[in-house]
């Protein structure tokens, strides 16, 4: 008899939790490769060739451009999943979230420990002098490509484009967090993004659970496979 996400919970003491995109989309931010996610719009060049590290110093006006309007999304609040996440680590039952997001939401939400594998949008630093600089000096479009104030450096968003590594120490974190954990719930991602999808196979526990909207690569190895909105399923935990 296979338990329920319920009972999954109630006997973990080390949950981690593995997320993508889909965790937002309840929070109004769009996935990338849904029917209605970013790669499935139309621009002068692909989605993936304007979020990449050569395409960000060779046309920065229309990385820039492309940043602002599809990336930058102010005013969305963390949705039941965030929350729910939240109160799981307030209570001791979740250790870690592992992220593939840029949105902060979660760390918004109340997380505490969470690993930003692609980084975020909230943080900003000068590639000269390393000054730091919020989202809303980003967003403003009155400089095309944003400039230091202090010495005139190009302003680079702290989040990993195409071409480039994930950051050591995040590494680190998650895949420890991971290998350490007796319950690794996965949500809202298609597992199709690598490096950060292969994280999952560091887990070594004993409940896998999946939770998403659409099949996924790891359906078959979960004790627990839920296909529906994950919001509306982290939403209805007793914690």
């Amino acid at each position: 008899m296979s338990l329920t996400l319920q009972q999954i919970i109630d006997d973990s003491k080390n949950i981690v939790f593995f997320g993508g995109a889909g965790v937002s989309t309840e929070s109004g931010i769009p996935d990338f490769r849904s029917v209605d996610g970013l790669y499935n719009q139309k621009w002068k060049y692909p989605p993936e060739t304007i979020i990449s590290r050569s395409f960000y110093y060779q046309h920065p006006e229309e990385f820039f451009r492309f940043y602002r309007e599809k990336l930058i999304i102010k005013g969305v609040k963390p949705n039941k999943a965030h929350i729910a996440l939240a109160k799981l680590e307030e209570a001791g039952k979740l250790s870690a979230v592992v992220t593939q997001n840029i949105d902060g939401l979660h760390q918004l939400a109340g997380s505490k420990r969470v690993y930003e594998l692609h980084g975020s949008t909230l943080r900003n630093y000068c590639e000269k002098c390393g000054k730091f600089f919020d989202i809303d000096y980003i967003a403003d479009a009155s400089m095309p490509v944003p400039i230091c104030d202090k010495c005139g450096g190009r302003v680079k968003p702290d989040v990993v484009l195409y071409e480039e590594m994930l950051d050591d120490e995040c590494i680190r974190g998650a895949v420890s967090a991971i290998s350490k954990a007796d319950t690794l719930i996965i949500g809202g991602t298609s597992l199709v993004v690598y490096p950060a999808a292969g994280f999952i196979s560091y887990f070594r526990g004993r409940h896998l659970v999946v939770i998403n909207r659409d099949r996924t690569s790891a359906d078959n190895e979960a004790e627990l496979v839920i296909h529906d909105k994950i919001g509306e399923v982290l939403g209805a935990v007793r914690i």
